[in-house]
C-alpha cells in the first residue's frame, strides 16, 4: 500500500477537538487512510520515509472542504436573468435545462467539479433533479469517478409540472413510478455506505413546489428502507412560504414534518425562512441545513439564521448552490461570504474565521452524515489541501494563516489530496485535461442557450 508524507508544514489545521494550529506540522498517510498527524519532530522512525515525500514550508494545510448543494449541471447557463428572484430565473430557465443531454450533464459535471477541486473541496453532494433526452445520474458519477472527487449524488426529481399547479413546465417532469424504481436502481447500483466511501446516493426530491406530497412521503420510505439520506430545498424564499401556504395549509418546515422528512437522515438546501420554532424542531431531530449565502445574495432570497442555528445545535454545512444562481463553484469564498453576511446585521463577531472554516470541514460532514472526513487525524479519510503562504494576497498577513484563509481574498488551492491521491499539484488539476473540457462545455452551452 502506498504511503505518502507532507512535513514541514509551516501552519497545519487539523479541525481536531482543540483547533489548535500546528506550527511545524506533518501529515503521514497510509493507501486512503491518514496514520499520523502532528508535529514534524514527533514522527516516528518508520513515518519518517514515505513512497513520495512533499515539502510542506511556507504552506498552509488543513481539511478538504465539505460541499452540500449543487447542480453542477448549471455551469452551462450562467449569467442568465441576472436581475430575477427564484421563481423567475426558474421559469427562464427550465426550457433550456430541457435541451440538454448525458453528455451536457457528464462535461457540465467534470467542469464544475474541477472548480470545486481548485477551490479546495475534496467532497461534494450534488442535485440533480432533471434527466431530459437519456440523461441520467449515472452521468455524473462517471465525471466524479474520473476527477477523483469525493461524491454524494443525490438522485432529484420533479414531478409536479404546471398543469397540476406546480412551478415546471410538464415537459421536464417525470412519472413518479419511475422515479421510485430508478432511486431503487441507482441505490443498488453505486451507493457504497461503508467508511471511505467515494460514491453514496442520496434521495431528493427537487422542492415543494415541484413534487408532490405522495412523491415526498414515498421518497422518505423508500431511502430509509435502503439506509440512505434524504435532500431537499426548503424555506428559500417568501414566495415558498406563499406556495406552500396556499397548497398545503402550513409554511415548509411545518410541510417536511408532515411528509416525515425530519431526522438526522434529512438536510434541507437554504433554510433561510426558517422561524425560531422550526430552528428548534431541526435541532431537536438533528434535521441539517446547507448554507448557500452567495446565491442567496444574488437571488435577493434573504439571509439565512445561521447563527441562531449554529447555537441550538442544528448541523450546518456550506454550500456553493448550482452556478446559474451562484455563477461560481469556489468553496473557500463561500466560507468567507459565510462569515461576512452573518457579520451584516451587525455583529462583528456574528461568524469567526473559525466558524467558516468549521462549517466547511466539520459541518459539511455531518450533514452529510460522516465521521470519516472534515478533519485531519489518524483514521480520518486522507483529504486535505495546502495553500502557499508566499503569495501577494497573503503579504502582511503572515502572523496569522488560519485567518489569511478566510479573511484575505479566496485563493485556489496549490496542492489537493483526495483518498490518499495527489489531485493537484503546483496548482495544477492533474487527472483532467482541463482545457479540453473547458473546449467542450463552452460548445455545448453555447447551442443550449441559443437553441440550436
Amino acid at each position: 500500500m502506498s504511503t505518502l508524507l507532507i512535513r514541514n508544514i509551516h501552519t497545519l489545521i487539523t479541525m481536531q477537538a482543540d483547533r489548535q494550529p500546528i506550527s511545524d506540522g506533518a501529515i503521514f498517510a497510509r493507501g486512503n487512510s491518514i496514520e499520523y498527524a502532528g508535529p514534524t519532530a514527533d514522527l516516528s522512525p518508520d513515518r519518517a520515509a514515505a513512497d513520495r515525500i512533499i515539502d510542506g514550508s511556507g504552506m498552509i494545510v488543513m481539511p478538504g472542504m465539505v460541499n452540500t448543494h449543487h447542480h453542477l449541471y448549471q455551469t452551462l447557463t450562467r449569467c442568465i436573468a441576472v436581475n430575477s428572484g427564484l421563481f423567475d430565473w426558474l421559469k427562464t430557465l427550465y426550457p433550456i435545462w430541457a435541451r440538454m443531454n448525458g453528455e451536457a450533464v457528464y462535461i457540465s459535471a467534470l467542469t464544475g467539479m474541477a472548480e470545486l477541486i481548485l477551490s479546495g473541496c475534496t467532497t461534494s453532494s450534488d442535485h440533480l433533479y432533471l434527466f431530459p433526452n437519456g440523461a441520467k445520474l449515472d452521468d455524473e458519477i462517471r465525471a466524479a469517478q474520473e476527477i477523483g472527487l469525493r461524491f454524494h449524488a443525490a438522485r432529484g426529481s420533479m414531478s409536479l409540472g404546471e398543469s397540476q399547479g406546480g412551478l415546471p413546465p410538464d415537459s421536464v417532469v417525470e412519472d413518479e413510478r419511475s422515479i421510485l424504481k430508478d432511486c431503487v436502481r441507482v441505490i443498488e447500483q453505486y451507493h457504497d455506505p461503508k467508511p471511505g466511501a467515494m460514491i453514496r446516493v442520496v434521495i431528493a426530491p427537487c422542492s415543494p413546489f415541484s413534487v408532490t406530497q405522495d412523491l415526498m412521503r414515498d421518497a422518505a420510505a423508500l431511502a430509509r428502507q435502503y439506509n440512505v439520506q434524504l435532500h431537499t430545498h426548503l424555506a428559500e424564499t417568501f414566495d415558498e412560504d406563499d406556495f406552500c401556504k396556499q397548497m398545503f395549509g402550513v409554511l415548509p418546515v411545518e410541510y417536511a414534518e408532515r411528509v416525515n422528512w425530519l431526522g438526522d437522515d434529512v438536510w434541507y438546501a437554504h433554510s433561510v425562512h426558517v422561524r425560531p420554532q422550526d430552528i428548534d424542531l431541526m435541532a431537536r431531530t438533528q434535521t441539517g441545513a446547507a448554507h448557500c449565502p452567495t446565491s442567496n445574495m444574488r437571488l435577493a432570497s434573504g439571509i439565512a439564521p445561521i447563527r441562531a442555528m449554529i447555537d441550538k445545535g442544528v448541523p450546518v454545512g456550506l454550500g456553493v448552490d448550482g452556478s446559474a444562481s451562484n455563477d461560481g463553484s469556489h468553496m473557500l469564498y463561500e466560507a468567507r461570504q459565510a462569515m461576512l453576511l452573518q457579520r451584516v446585521m451587525g455583529n462583528p463577531a456574528g461568524l469567526t474565521g473559525l466558524e467558516a472554516l468549521e462549517l466547511a470541514t466539520l459541518g459539511g460532514a455531518k450533514v452529510l452524515g460522516r465521521d470519516d472526513i472534515g478533519s485531519i487525524e489518524a483514521g480520518k479519510c486522507a483529504d486535505f489541501i495546502g495553500f502557499k503562504l508566499n503569495r501577494l494576497d497573503y503579504a502582511g498577513a503572515q502572523h496569522d494563516p488560519q485567518a489569511a484563509l478566510v479573511f484575505c481574498a479566496p485563493q485556489k488551492v496549490d496542492l489537493s489530496v483526495i483518498n490518499g491521491k495527489i489531485v493537484v499539484e503546483d496548482g495544477e488539476l492533474r487527472t483532467i485535461d482541463v482545457g479540453q473540457v473547458i473546449e467542450r462545455h463552452n460548445a455545448i452551452s453555447k447551442k443550449l442557450i441559443n437553441g440550436d
